[in-house]
């Protein structure tokens, strides 16, 4: 969804199609195609628009943020670029994926298909080089930088600025056909390019003499030019069946054993097996096993497949820049050396600290992630000692952990365990703040050292550091990074001091608090010594922070293990602006509104600050940004698991517990199993093709004396989960679920409901908006209703226009329904019409409702037209790699169903066994090395969609792969399991419990379950506990 202006003017794509996989785009426009002092393109990779076509799912015809100068429609309309949205780009990829990259035509309505052209047959680096030299030079320095010549294949101008901005150095760019063997330099760069490297001899031999005139000259090679740095060396290249492209590859370092997330773009490889003398494998893919770089052993030469300096994309990989520098510098070769994996020992026992009972702040997402870390340790055969004194909640089931103690989680009850059991390791990660605290006291009290119980994953130190505001804040501006201006107090006096240095407003919390227990802002002394008493009597310390009110909220889920391999799972944006919790803000994953440069800023500091606390395991950090600039502050770092965790854990198909509890226990993220896919590493950044949303619950109206008014202090006592291929239908469908009575984005909830929890006493419809209440989102609905405007509502809200906006298209298509009237209108404007009404989230009964006729009858008109929704799958890599999971969702963007209806499904041996799975008793899934390399090819005689083969010893039980064809077997029963949907007060985790246990009885008897649920804290709603997990709205 980020990164398409990069995208689009990397000269890499020229002659392709490009289809974008993620359904939303041109959400925050185009930036202007100004020049820097040096006459590059400030923002773009090139001076032009390079693919042919541009097709997306969903175009976002609103655009929204500060740096934008245009739309994206607009910016191809100037390039006379076609592009085309509608499509179902998830089918395109599973097509390509299967059959291999394929020619293609963009043809608009019933004109005749264009001749074919095949660009690989064309020369395309000698279309996109430059025609003659130019020079780059940095500013002025004390001594003459070295000169590098750069082989211009078509390369991307941040490849430029990190020479002569970065390294600054001398560049000298020469086209790709240049003799520049009689040149004089230092260092020379091969740079990317498109199609095929046979086609570029005149550089491959080039280089050749080069390398044998001058064998001490530096060499470095990225993309295209890796592969004809190969081709000088002697070795060859094969065409890939599919290529690798995107931003979340996985490579491992084969010096160090690092495993790095690049950026690429190639559909072809070098075959490493039979290297000539002198030269190693030096990057190998994760994912397929593919070559992604080699180095000479002695020589200065080094090249690799992916993009170190991204754009778009990660830069985890740029010291390769370094690397190459430090030998341009001095170094007349190197010795290079490769590490081979090692797994980790195992521990017998573990104590896993459960959260106790459930509070505002810490419910049912904590029986999920402990439940999974008990999976974890059942897998591994190490004895699980549970203590949670909750019986309502899963894992406190019989079967599950093997020793439940039901007595509180304090420090003088644990320790009576600890005295008992004598565990080896301790989980301190899963149960929550309760969890946490109580771990910290044992560790301070010396209980931990005493019967010699290590902490695994993340140490206590770490914990503390992240906890205590004062050591947290002088640890992040130790890295150079920014909180927002705060301060620790102990007593009333030296917090009034602590405010007025500061200024207000000011942000009061309680240390150590849970659910922002104690906190608010203060506008004057007044409101100040009202929020202090709270919190004082809460914490024997308290935080005042400086105000960031209005700006946008956004949070990171970071991994990281022992290794110091780092990614980021999920990256989420709070749709309210800074100043109301996290936990009561309406969350959409991933952010719709950051552009390449601020999404990958923050993804580089999430790692940076992760890996200076020594987090191990997963984190999630919390960061503060300026909507009119790149501004930003770090607001908290949560060195646990928690509420969040859970929602992206949910949002992306990545059992975020299960993988901290494997990494606590000494596993590595490469040799940890995607367990989705089954066939790729854990080691990966999971891709979105669909949008979620999260909506929180408040049961205010049961308590008539609480304040409405929402703000740092939690107040929900629950919350739901949508998926879809839009925004407007993710978000139409967040709102049925958290409330039935709801019909989706309409004023009738908040007419009916106001009575009991609107803001404003007496109606006022400006008041509602400008103080964020629960019903905010149907008061916007009212408000577009009254004839407010987008610009109104932002400046009430202070909402994201491009939210707004894609609010206001729903109200507008409403309007539209309503000015039909009838049923005969609505079937005069014909199947398109209702189509994109159902793409826009809109429900039968609210169709209905807009056209005076019930929702039956729109559903017989919607049957008779054969619009139904199509079922798709959270595969976490977009259908780039076979996906072997029963995660599933409705929607109606989209074409075709991603599996056959569940009797006829012909189940893989681990999918039958994930009964015995859930209760623990499946055999330890067994580590993997890196894959196969040969197996990464496309060969005539491998099947579309074959898993590639692992090296090493094999999984003791390796899964065939998915049949998505009927069966000729009979249909085995299957039964529907409805999950309770939002935690409420009188219907919590118990409900959970209930339909865990209906679902291991009906799994247990042989026949097949069907969950249908939207709670994403709940154990029901993990993928691996049903046959089929549908994560919908639990309604007609």
């Amino acid at each position: 969804m980020m990164g398409y202006p990069e995208s689009l003017t990397d000269p890499s794509f020229a002659g392709q199609i490009l289809v974008l996989t993620y359904p939303l785009v041109g959400n925050y426009g185009v930036p202007p195609e100004e020049e820097d002092e040096k006459g590059m393109p400030r923002y773009l990779e090139g001076r032009k628009i390079y693919p042919v076509a541009v097709v997306v799912s969903e175009y976002s015809f609103v655009a929204s943020h500060y740096a934008a100068v245009k739309s994206l429609s607009q910016w191809l309309e100037e390039h006379k670029v076609p592009g085309i949205f509608g499509v179902d780009t998830r089918a395109i990829t599973k097509r390509l994926r299967e059959e291999g990259s394929a020619l293609g035509a963009v043809v608009v309505g019933s004109d005749p298909a264009p001749e074919w052209e095949n660009p690989n047959l064309r020369n395309l680096v000698a279309e996109v080089s430059v025609s003659s030299p130019q020079m780059y030079e940095p500013d002025a320095g004390d001594a003459e930088p070295p000169l590098i010549v750069a082989v211009d294949c078509g390369m991307k101008f941040n490849i430029v600025r990190y020479f002569v901005y970065y390294l600054r150095v001398r560049l000298r760019v020469v086209p790709w056909d240049y003799d520049f063997s009689k040149d004089e330099f230092d260092g020379l760069f091969i740079s990317n390019g498109p199609g095929d490297p046979e086609k570029c001899e005149a550089t491959v031999q080039c280089l050749r003499r080069v390398m044998q005139e001058r064998p001490q000259v530096p060499i470095f090679g990225i993309c295209l030019g890796h592969q004809l740095l190969a081709l000088a060396a002697g070795c060859k290249t094969y065409k890939m069946k599919f290529g690798n492209r995107g931003v979340n590859q996985p490579c491992v370092d084969l010096r160090t054993g690092r495993c790095y997330i690049t950026s690429q773009n190639h559909g072809f490889a070098v075959d490493d097996t039979q290297l000539p003398p002198g030269w190693e494998p030096l990057f190998v893919n994760a994912n397929d096993g593919s070559n992604e770089g080699i180095g000479h052993k002695e020589k200065p030469w080094l090249s690799v497949q992916f993009h170190p300096e991204a754009c778009c994309g990660p830069v985890d990989t740029a010291f390769l820049f370094d690397e190459f520098f430090k030998v341009l510098r001095g170094a007349s070769g190197r010795s290079l050396t490769t590490v081979s994996y090692k797994h980790p020992q195992a521990i017998s026992k573990v104590l896993v600290l459960g959260s106790g009972g459930l509070t505002i702040g810490q419910a049912g997402e904590f029986d999920y992630s402990g439940s999974q870390a008990i999976k974890a340790l059942r897998e591994q055969k190490v004895q699980s000692v549970l203590i949670n004194p909750n019986i309502a909640t899963v894992q406190t089931s019989r079967g599950l952990a093997d020793q439940i103690f039901f007595v509180p989680v304090t420090p003088e009850f644990v320790t009576k365990v600890i005295e008992k059991v004598r565990p080896d390791g301790l989980f301190a990660a899963f149960g929550g703040q309760t969890a946490l605290n109580c771990a910290v006291q044992l560790h301070r009290s010396g209980v931990l050292q005493k019967y010699g119980v290590r902490v695994l994953g993340t140490q206590i130190e770490s914990i503390v550091a992240t906890e205590d505001r004062e050591i947290f804040k002088a640890g992040v501006e130790s890295i150079g990074e920014q909180c927002a201006k705060s301060a620790c107090a102990n007593t009333m006096e030296e917090a009034r001091q602590v405010a007025k240095e500061i200024g207000f407003p000011v942000l009061v919390r309680a240390a150590f608090a849970l659910g922002g227990l104690g906190s608010g802002f203060a506008s004057n002394e007044e409101d100040l010594d009202v929020l202090l008493t709270r919190a004082f009597a809460t914490s024997s310390q308290v935080i005042i922070d400086e105000c960031l009110k209005g700006w946008k909220e956004l949070e990171y889920e970071v991994v990281r293990d022992a290794k110091d391999n780092c990614l980021v799972v999920c990256n989420m944006e709070n749709l309210d602006p800074m100043g109301v919790h996290t936990g009561e803000s309406i969350v959409v994953a991933p952010s719709q509104t950051l552009n390449n440069f601020e999404y990958h800023h923050l993804r580089a500091v999430a790692i940076k600050v992760i890996r200076h606390f020594g987090i191990v395991g997963e984190a999630n950090i919390q960061y503060a940004l300026d909507p009119h600039s790149s501004q930003y502050r770090i607001v908290e770092v949560n060195a646990r698991l928690s509420r969040s965790s859970a929602l992206a854990s949910k949002a992306t198909g990545y059992p975020l517990a299960y993988v901290a509890a494997k990494l606590a226990l000494g596993h590595d993220l490469v040799s940890l199993r995607n367990m989705v896919t089954r066939s790729t590493t854990a080691c990966f950044e999971p891709s979105l093709d669909y949008c979620v949303v999260k909506m929180p619950r408040w049961d205010i109206d049961k308590f008539p004396t609480v304040e409405r008014t929402l703000g740092t202090q939690m107040k929900s006592v629950g919350e739901v989960m949508s998926i879809a291929r839009s925004f407007p239908e993710a978000m139409q469908k967040a709102l049925r679920m958290v409330n039935e009575g709801s019909v989706g984005f309409d004023e009738s909830w908040y007419l009916r409901a106001r009575a009991g929890a609107a803001v404003s006493k007496d109606g006022n419809i400006e008041e509602e908006l400008q103080k964020p209440g629960p019903l905010r989102m149907w008061a916007i609905a009212h408000a577009f209703q009254q004839g407010f405007t987008v610009e109104t509502v932002h400046a009430l809200t202070r909402i994201d226009r491009w939210f707004l906006g894609k609010l206001f298209s729903v109200h507008q298509a409403r309007k539209r329904m309503e000015s039909l009237g009838s049923l005969e209108k609505l079937t005069e404007a014909g199947p398109e019409f209702l189509r994109r009404m159902k793409q826009l989230g809109f429900c039968d009964r609210q169709i209905g409702k807009a056209i005076k006729d019930s929702d039956l009858a729109v559903m017989q008109l919607r049957a008779g037209w054969h619009i139904r929704p199509c079922v798709k799958q959270v595969d976490t890599l977009a259908a780039e790699f076979p996906a072997q999971t029963n995660y599933l969702y409705l929607t109606y963007v989209g074409e075709e169903n991603d599996v056959v209806p569940l009797g006829n499904e012909q189940l893989a041996a681990h999918k039958a066994a994930l009964y015995d799975t859930a209760f623990g008793s499946r055999l330890e899934e067994s580590g993997f090395q890196l894959p196969d390399k040969m197996h990464a090819r496309a060969s005539p005689c491998q099947k579309a969609n074959a898993s590639p083969m692992w090296k090493g010893k094999a999984s003791k039980q390796e899964p065939p792969p998915l049949e998505l064809v009927p069966s000729q077997k009979p249909e085995v029963p299957a039964y529907i399991v409805l999950g309770s949907g939002c935690y409420r007060i009188g219907a919590s985790v118990e409900f959970d419990w209930s339909a865990v246990s209906a679902v291991r009885t009906i799994r247990q008897t042989g026949h097949r379950a069907l969950v249908i649920n939207c709670n994403p804290e709940t154990v029901s709603t993990d993928y691996d506990e049903s046959d089929r997990l549908y994560f919908e709205e639990p309604s007609t």
